[in-house]
């Protein structure tokens, strides 16, 4: 018995096969774009040392209002000064857009860090940053800012 190839059972066994292979592609492509996106990863050394860029930006929300943001464009160095001791040095231009105001002005800012391991589990860590701006006079200062801080690994 010879079926007609427009049956019914011929359609669906068609649709069924159409969909199997489209799935088997879409998968085949988000694997492919997963394994792409994660191999800088696989084929990175465990430590870097040497120049870098940081894009970074801090919002701030004192009392849960928005009052400015502060986005840094930096160029840096991070290094090993000793087997247990690394460190880093970065700077460049800061945009400070506060809230009320058009637009953002331009500053500049930059940040200094080390970092010690105490110990395997535990390291010990600060950083000095700065950034200019202008007091209510119209004269030029710097803020500065400090952290210190301590990381346990388990």
């Amino acid at each position: 018995m010879k079926t007609d190839p427009m049956s019914r059972d011929s359609i669906i066994r068609r649709i069924f096969l159409f969909l199997r292979d489209t799935q088997k592609t879409n998968m085949s492509i988000k694997s492919t774009i997963a394994a792409v996106a994660a191999s800088p990863f696989l084929l990175a050394g465990a430590a870097f040392a040497g120049p870098y860029v940081n894009v970074e930006s801090n919002i701030s929300y004192p009392d849960g209002d928005y009052s400015a943001a502060t986005t840094d464009l930096h160029i840096g160095y991070e290094g090993q000064a000793s087997e247990k001791v690394a460190f880093y040095v970065q700077g460049g231009p800061a945009f400070t857009a506060v809230d009320g105001t058009d637009g953002s002005e331009g500053e500049l800012s930059g940040k200094a860090g080390l970092s010690v391991a105490a110990t395997d589990s535990l390291g010990i860590y600060g950083e000095l940053s700065g950034i200019t701006d202008e007091d209510s006079s119209g004269d030029d200062i710097v803020n500065w800012g400090a952290k210190v801080g301590a990381k346990f690994t388990f």
